[in-house]
């Protein structure tokens, strides 16, 4: 299956119906966080310059275990450890990505499981309850997959604002 190509540009302003508008917001800014790595080299990509310690890289590799966690463990019920669905952990309870892996690695994993986001949702009405069995308990607990959407839409709406911060710290870099 090919993936399409993640918007440059904000969704047409004539969309109204708000799953299309979730849906389109949620790739903008997962390719708005990809932008925001271009130009960077390794090193920079590996460099944290705020208190609270966290480098690009890691940010890409949170946002990787966001998506997995809300669509796979949580829409979808898959059964896994509830220590794997909060991703891997560095010292502090940081995000962590080994040394050995590359940024390349790191952004192939996000785009993947960004792909498998995007499907598990395709053709699944915004109403529709997550099952059971794997991140809830109970269907009372369980969101909506329209609740699930806007969550992880507001997630990388701070987290890219976040990034545009590092970016600018970084080399300059401003804007979209």
């Amino acid at each position: 299956m090919t993936t399409p190509p993640l918007p440059a540009a904000e969704p047409p302003r004539h969309l109204g119906d708000p799953r299309e508008l979730a849906d389109a917001y949620l790739d903008y800014y997962r390719a708005a966080l990809l932008r925001k790595l271009d130009g960077l080299d390794e090193a920079a990509l590996r460099t944290s310059r705020l208190p609270s310690g966290w480098t690009p890289l890691e940010l890409v590799r949170h946002l990787t275990w966001v998506e997995l966690r809300w669509f796979r463990w949580g829409f979808l019920g898959e059964a896994m450890a509830a220590e794997r669905a909060w991703g891997d952990r560095g010292p502090g309870g940081r995000w962590h990505v080994p040394e050995e892996e590359t940024a390349e690695t790191v952004r192939a994993a996000f785009t993947a499981q960004c792909a498998r986001s995007r499907e598990i949702a395709s053709s699944v009405p915004s109403g529709q309850r997550a099952r059971t069995g794997g991140r809830f308990a109970t269907e009372a607990d369980a969101p909506t997959l329209g609740w699930i959407l806007f969550h992880v839409l507001q997630e990388y709406a701070r987290h890219v604002g976040q990034l545009d911060v590092v970016r600018e710290l970084a080399d300059g870099a401003t804007g979209e």
